[in-house]
């Protein structure tokens, strides 16, 4: 792998005499005060622009702009014409277009495929302020304003959808997002590296099909380019899924859009060679077929060295919303106004998860001085700081500094995950650093008070006993969440989570830590039903748990085919693709797709709710476990029923505090890093 040149080396753009603007302009009016005649890239998101390294469009706009660059904004433009995205004039460079911070789908839609009514990044938590797939309506709009204009796709709706994948919404694979977008680029992962090279390239007129090397980019081309060998992981009639090596410019052919469309084994074998060359180290490029042009992907990004990663969060970013929102509440930067990012990736590689797809498995972490300098800025930059950091963490709160001990076993490996089915003997597990982090965190002065919200992965924690100690004793408030998903083995594998064995470990830890500290603090599980690979009686031991440890799950979360995800391809094909997939030979995943049974297995979950019982009862009846149904402690479901109850069709009813009904929110990812 070779060393790529580092972020802040360049030579800056000539727009650099314009300096540091107080926030990026969205108006032509600020353009004006800051002596612009034109923007050399307009940032396009589906998010409100907060100036925060939380947010996307920051980290990218702030990014450029220190490279020299005079980057503009279109926050949530209305989309209905190109009239407003020629606002801010013709782009010299380019459109950046992004949906923001989450997937405009996933942001928009339930798991049930309900509509939500609003939405965290939108002033006033207001829904309705973007389109449907956000990236392809906004490059659509983008070429109407200017039709010359490169558009460069990014963000973590981009990164998701960059090959041809299933999209769970209209139950159909769709193509690549650029070829549907008509975009000219796609950079997907943390985008950092190649926006920069990006910038700089199309600044000394370097045409766009040129920037094929660029690591983390997807482009369109007309064929496979002379000189380059294909290895054909398409042919499902063969055993070879790409593992074999050849010379330095080999490129392994997934099976084409129209192959994965119609057929789910096809599917399951182009994710499986997707995930198996994601290690930046040893991963080559992918083609895949759609229609009569190629997708050529590059090799993922190379991480961020610890220093690029301080000075990306070192930049002039406001810590704040843009003036133009006024005194309109932004819940998203509500959530994370009072919290600081650590670091980046995770290594767990849970099947259903999204992180890994985007962030890659190599954690990226920022140093103790970057991270206290930013606790020390909310503290004296934040309006309404009390003393209290709400979180200090990232994917994952506790992988921060984590890494193979060996360069060169890193580089060469392809498991999926490092943790899974067990810890690698090549992994440092070592929580030294980041306990020293914590402690210099809550003794600057003016912090009262150090959060740790971000998960905690328990199956690494328990090997650092301090850890917990320390964790449960300073860091906790309360409550503590954590994810062991499921307590059944067949879910559990699919999922790739350790068994429950884990998780009753690390409860034993965190008792006997509270105990020690005198605090009255409880651990919040949490779990997914509906996942590939789970039955009908999977669900009704998990709720049997459930029921023993006195949980009541309040918050719960039925599987969303997200798209890329290795349980997605699950869900598409019927198989497993992190085994090898072969015509005919492929290891079989049951797979729950009925609506009916969907919300059966949510109804599980939540067996402790009225409306769920007639559903529950049926369902035990039909398993041959009636002896469950009954007024005693054993039983799981009474064979009564309250007076109004029971008329929801199994959706249950959840209510708040005062009885109230609440509407109905999925568990998200907070995206807190740049797109």
């Amino acid at each position: 792998m070779e060393a790529p040149k580092p972020l802040f080396s360049y030579r800056k753009h000539w727009a650099a005499k314009f300096g540091t603007a107080p926030f990026l302009p969205m108006s032509r009016d600020e353009m004006d005060l800051l002596g612009w005649d034109s923007c050399d890239v307009v940032l396009v998101t589906g998010d409100a622009y907060i100036d925060h390294p939380s947010f996307g469009m920051a980290v990218i706009g702030r990014l450029l702009e220190a490279q020299g660059f005079r980057v503009g904004i279109l926050s949530q433009p209305d989309w209905q014409s190109a009239e407003r995205f020629a606002e801010l004039g013709r782009p010299t460079l380019f459109y950046g277009v992004t949906g923001g911070n989450m997937d405009s789908m996933v942001n928009r839609y339930t798991s049930d495929k309900r509509v939500r009514h609003n939405d965290s990044y939108t002033p006033g938590g207001e829904g309705g302020k973007r389109p449907d797939r956000s990236v392809v309506v906004y490059a659509q709009r983008c070429r109407e304003a200017f039709k010359d204009v490169p558009i460069v796709l990014g963000g973590i709706e981009s990164s998701l959808r960059r090959i041809a994948h299933y999209d769970y919404w209209s139950d159909k694979v769709r193509r690549s997002v650029l070829a549907d977008a008509k975009g000219d680029i796609l950079l997907y992962g943390n985008a950092e590296r190649a926006v920069v090279e990006v910038a700089h390239r199309l600044a000394r007129r370097e045409e766009v099909s040129s920037l094929d090397d660029i690591r983390g980019a997807v482009l369109l081309k007309p064929a496979v380019p002379e000189g380059w060998t294909e290895i054909p992981a398409d042919d499902l009639e063969s055993g070879d899924e790409g593992g074999r090596r050849t010379g330095e410019k080999t490129v392994i052919r997934l099976p084409s859009f129209e192959a994965v469309a119609a057929d789910g084994e096809a599917y399951a074998r182009a994710s499986r060679v997707l995930h198996r060359e994601s290690n930046p180290g040893n991963a080559r490029p992918l083609v895949q077929r759609h229609g009569d042009r190629e997708l050529w992907l590059t090799p993922p990004p190379i991480p961020l060295t610890t220093e690029e990663m301080d000075g990306v969060y070192d930049l002039p970013y406001a810590r704040a919303p843009h003036p133009g929102y006024g005194d309109a509440k932004i819940p998203a930067w509500e959530m994370i106004r009072f919290s600081v990012t650590i670091m980046r990736g995770c290594f767990g590689g849970c099947s259903f998860c999204s992180i890994t797809e985007h962030e890659g498995r190599i954690i990226q972490s920022r140093s103790e001085e970057s991270i206290l300098r930013e606790i020390e800025s909310v503290r004296d930059r934040t309006e309404g700081f009390t003393g209290i950091i709400s979180d200090i963490g990232g994917p994952t709160a506790n992988m921060y500094r984590m890494a193979c001990k060996n360069k060169e076993t890193e580089a060469a490996c392809r498991r999926p995950s490092c943790v899974f089915p067990g810890i690698c003997k090549n992994l440092n597990t070592s929580h030294d650093n980041l306990i020293r982090l914590y402690r210099k965190a809550r003794e600057l002065p003016g912090v009262k008070k150090v959060m740790v919200a971000s998960g905690v992965r328990y199956d690494l924690a328990v090997e650092s006993p301090t850890y917990v100690r320390e964790l449960v004793t300073h860091h906790v408030g309360g409550y503590l969440k954590i994810a062991p998903e499921h307590t059944e083995e067949g879910p559990l594998r699919r999922m790739m989570k350790p068994g429950i064995g884990a998780y009753d470990k690390f409860k034993r830890m965190f008792d006997q830590a509270v105990k020690q500290a005198g605090k009255k603090y409880f651990l919040i599980p949490y779990f997914i039903a509906a996942h590939p690979g789970t039955t009908d009686e999977d669900m009704m031991n998990l709720a049997l748990w459930l029921k023993r440890n006195g949980f009541r799950a309040d918050q719960v979360q039925t599987f969303l085919p997200s798209p890329m995800a290795i349980s997605t391809a699950m869900y598409r094909s019927g198989v497993d693709p992190l085994r090898p997939v072969r015509r005919g030979a492929s290891e079989p995943v049951n797979t729950v797709k009925n609506l009916k049974q969907r919300r059966l297995h949510k109804a599980f979950l939540r067996y402790h709710d009225a409306d769920n019982w007639p559903l529950l009862r049926d369902a035990l009846k039909r398993m041959g476990r009636a002896d469950l149904i009954g007024p005693g402690k054993h039983h799981l479901v009474p064979n009564w029923q309250p007076a109004g109850t029971g008329k929801g069709g199994g959706e249950g009813h959840r209510t708040g505090r005062k009885h109230r009904p609440q509407k109905f929110l999925t568990k998200g990812i907070r995206e807190k890093l740049p797109r």
